[in-house]
């Protein structure tokens, strides 16, 4: 169970990671994936630099935390990923639902999930300091 849980972590984060290379690298192709349309090279800069933080970063906790063996980097993407849920739940509230509004929040939810299953099987750092 354990290889598999890592093997999805690692898989996942890979996936998150070139996902956020597309936001590097073409911003308004990749943003209209999302429902974003950017407003002038402002627009484009925020796409670029946002979109990619986030999914570096999440996708790069779970390879991390995948290669190490090591759950401490997941709290890191399950937080991101939980925020952005998150705020698709607001969202739905607010301003209603949209077709399609579904598959996001499963996507985020499960990397929520698996992130979590990952840090309770993985083995932690030990913050207790020597001496």
């Amino acid at each position: 169970m354990r290889l598999i849980v890592t093997a999805l972590l690692f898989v996942g984060g890979l996936f998150f990671v070139f996902m956020g290379a597309g936001f590097l690298l073409d911003p308004a192709t990749a943003s209209t994936d999302f429902g974003l349309q950017s407003v002038g090279t402002r627009g484009l800069s925020s796409i670029r630099a946002d979109l990619t933080a986030f999914f570096w970063v999440g996708g790069g906790c779970m390879i991390w935390g995948a290669w190490k063996r090591n759950g401490d980097p997941l709290v890191a993407s399950a937080a991101l990923f939980g925020i952005a849920l998150l705020g698709r739940l607001v969202s739905l509230f607010a301003d209603g639902s949209y077709q399609g509004a579904a598959f996001p929040m499963a996507v985020e939810a499960l990397t929520v999930l698996l992130c979590l299953v990952g840090w309770r099987m993985l083995p932690h750092h030990d913050l207790r300091e020597d001496g």
